[in-house]
């Protein structure tokens, strides 16, 4: 409970410096190298998950007899951005695609500042104003920063690097813990009314179409790639995991009905729960 959503940057932040630590810069300029996967990234983001987000929030409501507002809620959580969580899940499967990951994720959230209210118009039919300069801020603080910070220590102090390196894997499943937890006690309201077991399943359901879609559509799109399945791995953490909490911001900011911000908050656990669930089977099956 202690561990609230103002500890979410500095958190992502140390993730993001762990990442610069283990890289280095011709690591990121062979991923520039990779337009198409990159593009392919873009569009799992924002074409793949919100056609997902819209045909789960219309079953929502058809189907189950949800409200709307929970349907918009749905909707709302496919519009946003790439989760900097997603980067990190990368990186303990495939490192060397680390670098990939944190350009994806940060074009997807660049560029959420017009992608977003778009899609949001046309989901849910409101139009939400972003926070041009605050996503901006973000960007800088939780990603380019600590990464080049974590590169620069690596490439100068190479012996320091080498010191705290160890150090680095037990803090960073302790900071992932909480980044994992922390929304599963706050939001537990949230989780425990009335419609949380069916909007449970249904966002359950919506984060596993978006992990297997983004894991075959690469695998069909990139076959000849001689790193298809670390790219397979690497697109479907893009496409499963999106910035929950920028969606349970904008619903609690843009929303008069408290039923919308509730299948964002269960998403924020689930979207973490079932991406480092993948990580640790990836990742038995690599060994």
């Amino acid at each position: 409970m202690w561990f609230t959503s103002r500890y979410y940057a500095p958190a992502l932040g140390f993730l993001m410096f762990a990442v610069g630590v283990n890289s280095s810069e011709k690591e990121f300029l062979e991923a520039f190298k990779r337009p198409a996967a990159i593009f392919a990234g873009y569009v799992g983001q924002f074409v793949v998950k919100p056609i997902l987000g819209y045909i789960f929030g219309i079953i929502s409501v058809t189907v189950f007899g949800l409200p709307t507002s929970i349907g918009a809620g749905i909707m709302l959580v496919s519009c946003v951005s790439g989760a900097q969580l997603s980067n990190y899940a990368t990186f303990l499967t495939d490192p060397p695609l680390a670098p990939l990951s944190i350009v994806m994720t940060s074009l997807s959230t660049a560029t959420a500042v017009v992608v977003t209210p778009l899609l949001s118009l046309l989901l849910i039919g409101k139009r939400l104003p972003v926070d041009v300069k605050g996503m901006v801020s973000s960007i800088l603080q939780i990603v380019v920063a600590p990464i080049v910070g974590g590169l620069l220590l690596n490439r100068f102090f190479p012996r320091f690097s080498n010191a705290i390196r160890p150090f680095l894997p037990p803090l960073s499943v302790l900071v992932t813990a909480c980044c994992v937890g922390a929304p599963l006690a706050i939001n537990m309201e949230s989780v425990m009314s009335p419609f949380g077991v069916t909007i449970l399943s249904l966002i359950i359901a919506f984060h596993l179409s978006a992990f297997v879609a983004g894991y075959i559509l690469t695998g069909f799109t990139f076959r000849k790639a001689h790193d298809v399945k670390a790219l397979q791995r690497t697109l479907s953490f893009e496409t499963g995991m999106q910035s929950s909490l920028l969606a349970l911001a904008l619903a609690n900011r843009f929303f008069q009905d408290p039923l919308v911000s509730v299948p964002p908050a269960i998403s924020t656990v689930i979207m973490s729960l079932m991406g480092f669930s993948l990580v640790m089977l990836w990742a038995k099956k690599k060994e």
